[in-house]
């Protein structure tokens, strides 16, 4: 009897425990939110243009990104004249890089799909659990001078990415996640900074280093940022 007590005991803290968790991850994930400018305003992004200045190995490389919320999402880049672009939509993506042997369009696969489409949002946290998604309270990590949160989201198809939000800010100052780089599983890890209120009225980075399992490092700088500008879909199609 007092063995089942205890084991009675122990399942009540443990559902106790990761009660407490869920709710400190969503009242973190509140505060970020409305840090970053609300929910509403957050709910009313259609739309982004990035214009960028990327660092690799010393030089300098132009890029630009286009995101349809939800449903494409397009990055081109030139790097020693040659052109690198990647493509996400809802239903799949293509990518060239010419870095990687493929000069030409090519579809990417299932798995590849899976582990980029969070890109089709603008905020990872906003309709988290509409969309099938879970989080976890995983502690605190020092990133730079912060004592982060870290917050580890999964999306419904397994998909995990550990975000960093920085108690006094509440920005996400880091991103962790497994990627693909020409064939080889890794660890992706991108530093947040240099947050700044756009004219829209929300908040984002405008500096980024990127971190590829160690093996290959570029940083980031935003020059401008357009919201809700019209997007042609048609721009999402292999090829164009």
């Amino acid at each position: 009897m007092k063995n089942l007590q205890r084991v009675i005991c122990t399942l009540f803290l443990a559902v106790s425990v990761a009660s407490v968790h869920a709710q400190t991850a969503d009242e973190i994930i509140s505060k970020h939110i409305e840090a970053i400018g609300g929910k509403e305003k957050l709910g009313s992004v259609t739309s982004l243009r990035l214009e960028n200045t990327m660092q690799i190995m010393g030089n300098d490389a132009p890029s630009q990104s286009t995101l349809l919320v939800g449903k494409g999402f397009k990055s081109e880049s030139e790097f020693n004249g040659q052109k690198i672009v990647q493509v996400i939509t809802d239903k799949g993506g293509w990518a060239v890089n010419p870095m990687a042997g493929s000069a030409e369009p090519k579809a990417i696969t299932d798995e590849q799909f899976k582990s980029t489409k969070d890109q089709l949002t603008f905020e990872p946290f906003l309709n988290y659990a509409a969309e099938g998604g879970k989080v976890e309270l995983a502690g605190k990590e020092k990133v730079g001078n912060a004592e982060a949160y870290k917050i580890n989201l999964t999306t419904k198809d397994g998909i995990s990415t550990s975000y960093y939000i920085d108690p006094t800010s509440w920005y996400i100052v880091k991103a962790v996640k497994k990627g693909d780089m020409m064939g080889q599983q890794m660890d992706i890890a991108i530093n947040f900074s240099d947050f700044k209120k756009t004219d829209y009225g929300i908040t984002i980075p405008y500096a980024m280093e990127m971190d590829f399992g160690g093996q290959f490092q570029l940083t980031s700088k935003l020059n401008k940022a357009t919201f809700n500008e019209p997007v042609d879909a048609a721009i999402f199609e292999m090829g164009k």
